[in-house]
């Protein structure tokens, strides 16, 4: 059983609780429930920021991409992306494929949500600032435009399931032993750890916070995208990260929209 932070729908704040993600339980109020059972909502409540390109793979994929006009060289500092209050969703809520669209990229991504007010903290120190770890489904619209943000194909309604739960730092594994793993409809798909990472999570702190402040309840997410499974409507797609949890999502098809 670990200690966790979570939030039911319909509660004002979250709450503490002990979880057992192996036997499929949650206890709080000195009862037991089945996680299946109850209705969740999102456990955080602050900004969500994205780390692109952290992915070592991806990276790779896109190094002739980055040197060619209009950059002409890759990015030398953090390059972010925002999850806006509209695309926080929750464990086992449906998310809605937006019509027209045939398919979703489902990347698993390593949450850090911030516990203390972080503002130019050195690396040694970046995980001081820290509350504990979550997991994110960072969904997208497959796109191959880099020289604009992709504010519509990455920030449609629901498009960042959070959760189930938040796990205090000291209740997880190193974060080096993090595994990710995907299923779809049952089937593994994908499996990574933080070792892809261009950079540790630590070095990312330290660099963002050097230009801007995070905020307790914020949340700095890193994802796998290279081999991110495809998905469509009528795929469940289950995130697993050791130690941390299990987040999943049914992919429904918006009303009106094809098939």
């Amino acid at each position: 059983m670990a200690n966790v932070r979570l939030r039911l729908a319909g509660m004002r704040r979250a709450m503490e609780a002990k979880a057992d993600p192996r036997g499929g339980t949650v206890s709080f109020g000195g009862r037991t429930h089945r996680i299946d059972e109850l209705e969740w909502d999102a456990p955080i409540g602050g900004a969500m920021y994205g780390v692109a390109l952290n992915d070592g793979k991806e990276w790779a994929a896109l190094s002739k991409e980055m040197n060619a006009p209009p950059y002409e060289k890759p990015p030398e500092g953090p390059v972010l992306y925002m999850k806006p209050a509209n695309t926080i969703n929750a464990h086992r809520r449906p998310v809605l494929l937006p019509r027209g669209v045939k398919h979703l990229q489902a990347a698993p991504a390593l949450g850090l949500v911030i516990g203390r007010t972080a503002a130019r903290v050195r690396r040694e120190q970046a995980l001081d600032f820290v509350f504990g770890y979550t997991i994110v489904n960072d969904l997208s619209i497959p796109h191959e435009q880099r020289h604009r943000p992709a504010v519509k194909e990455q920030a449609r309604d629901g498009f960042a399931p959070v959760g189930p739960w938040i796990v205090p730092k000291e209740e997880a594994a190193p974060l080096s032993s993090l595994t990710a793993r995907v299923y779809v409809n049952g089937r593994l798909v994908q499996r990574a750890d933080p070792s892809r990472f261009r950079l540790p999570v630590e070095q990312w702190l330290a660099e963002v916070t050097e230009f801007m402040t995070l905020y307790p309840g914020d949340v700095l997410f890193f994802s796998w995208p290279a081999d991110a499974p495809l998905v469509t409507a009528g795929d469940v797609v289950r995130i697993e990260i050791e130690r941390i949890g299990v987040l999943e999502n049914e992919i429904a098809l918006e009303q009106g929209g094809d098939e």
